[in-house]
């Protein structure tokens, strides 16, 4: 995988490639929803399999030529099937939000109601948000977390007992406890809903065991690939036993808003990935993959409030935390993404509950430990990341917002400009540096 074509054929994009290569291996990517894959995944993506029409299903496809096409997807379903527990699989979403998508039209029409997590605490646009077109499209109520930081049940069976959603939705985007899928399948079964579980962020903690399945719970599940499963940018719906029960068609309804109702020709090539990455979750080194994951996690967040940081919940149990920075003020969260971006430590700014600024620059930092425990780091690394991640929000915490729009963005730019020049950013960003000379990523990859 040395792009020798690419560097030949188009040296200004090779170039690019190779500065992202160099980017990815000399910082510390901590955003909870990004990893690293497997070279084998990435060979996988990078195959003929890009090559091949195949609107359709294994065995019923509207192509010629899909034999070894049907090979690679049934594949990919067995061994989804396999790794979830569920009877029945499909892996054509091109990502997770056609993904979830697909469930809404399978089962809703516009206007029916339906219930999920609200953004500003921690649900993804898909579950109904009023900028996505889930929100647009559907009647969304949405419930929210308790000041302890954990989901408001009680919240959420009262609103499903007023509103008798058709769909409710459990996952999130940025929720630092494990997802409490009994208590919704109670509420569902209660109103009669049909119950979703998006696990894109926890779906390798939970093929490893370390974070409870959803399987017995809800009615189906939906994931991304490329998270802690490790795999491609793709992703997965599955229907359970439970949904099966529920209506024996659903899987039949499922596939058929993928393709037709959504899509045309699947990308056969990242299916492939996706069959790799499946195989290798299924393996014990990837149960301790996940451990370690978790084990990281907590780690990080307890040096984290050691140091004086606040934290959304006061921890975590899964791979992800949210820092609160609202003792320092309000929307800090755009300054500290831009200092440790420039110390090499990648993350992202992110709302939190009840958040006090606008959501453009919002008041908190998400963060998480996926991929850099790819990277075979531990506890020791996470206390000395924790450390830097609090020099770099004390160097930064002073910097105050203008409101009026015109001296922010003049504000901001002057701030990017000034970062870059901070003494204590490049002490930090020497210790980043330190850091991943220890941990080499891809040392096979040559550019």
């Amino acid at each position: 995988m040395a792009l020798d074509q690419v560097r030949r054929s188009d040296p200004e994009l090779f170039e690019f490639i190779k500065g992202e290569l160099r980017r990815q291996r000399e910082g510390l990517e901590m955003i909870p929803s990004e990893n690293f894959p497997s070279l084998a995944v990435l060979e996988a993506c990078g195959s003929v399999l890009n090559n091949k029409y195949s609107e359709g299903y294994p065995a019923k496809r509207y192509y010629g030529g899909n034999q070894y096409i049907d090979m690679v997807e049934s594949l990919a379903i067995t061994r989804a099937k396999s790794l979830f527990k569920v009877p029945h699989a499909n892996v054509q979403p091109y990502s997770g939000s056609p993904a979830n998508l697909a469930v809404y039209l399978a089962l809703c029409k516009p206007g029916d109601t339906i219930m999920g997590l609200s953004l500003t605490d921690g649900g993804h646009l898909t579950h109904g948000w009023t900028t996505s077109a889930t929100g647009m499209l559907f009647k969304s109520v949405q419930y929210h977390l308790k000041p302890d930081g954990t989901i408001d049940i009680e919240e959420a069976r009262r609103l499903a007992r007023e509103n008798k959603p058709k769909l409710i939705w459990v996952g999130a985007t940025a929720y630092p406890r494990a997802l409490p899928f009994k208590e919704f399948a109670e509420i569902a079964d209660e109103v009669g809903a049909y119950l979703a579980a998006d696990i894109s962020h926890v779906a390798g903690l939970v093929a490893a065991g370390v974070h409870a399945s959803p399987v017995e719970h809800v009615h189906i599940v939906t994931t991304t690939t490329h998270k802690t499963l490790r795999g491609p940018r793709g992703a997965i719906i599955m229907v359970t036993e439970r949904g099966m029960n529920k209506d024996p068609e659903l899987s039949e309804k499922i596939d058929k808003m993928i393709f037709p109702g959504l899509q045309g020709g699947p990308h056969q090539h990242t299916t492939a990935g996706i069959a790799i990455a499946l195989l290798e979750a299924s393996k014990p080194d990837f149960k301790e993959y996940a451990e370690q994951i978790v084990r990281n996690s907590k780690a990080l967040a307890e040096q984290l409030k050691r140091n004086g940081i606040k934290l959304v919940s006061d921890g975590t149990e899964n791979h992800l935390l949210l820092i609160d920075l609202t003792p320092f003020g309000k929307g800090k969260g755009v300054f500290v993404q831009y200092a440790l971006d420039e110390a090499g430590i990648t993350v992202n700014k992110n709302t939190i509950p009840n958040e006090p600024s606008l959501a453009f620059y919002p008041s908190g930092i998400r963060l998480g430990t996926p991929a850099i425990t790819t990277r075979g780091m531990r506890e020791p690394e996470m206390v000395k990341i924790a450390d830097l991640i609090t020099r770099a929000i004390m160097e930064v915490k002073g910097n105050e917002l203008p409101e009026n729009r015109d001296e922010r963005n003049a504000y901001l730019k002057r701030f990017k400009t000034d970062i870059k020049s901070n003494k204590t950013v490049a002490e930090v960003r020497n210790g980043v540096l330190e850091i991943c000379s220890r941990f080499p990523l891809y040392p096979e990859l040559e550019l």
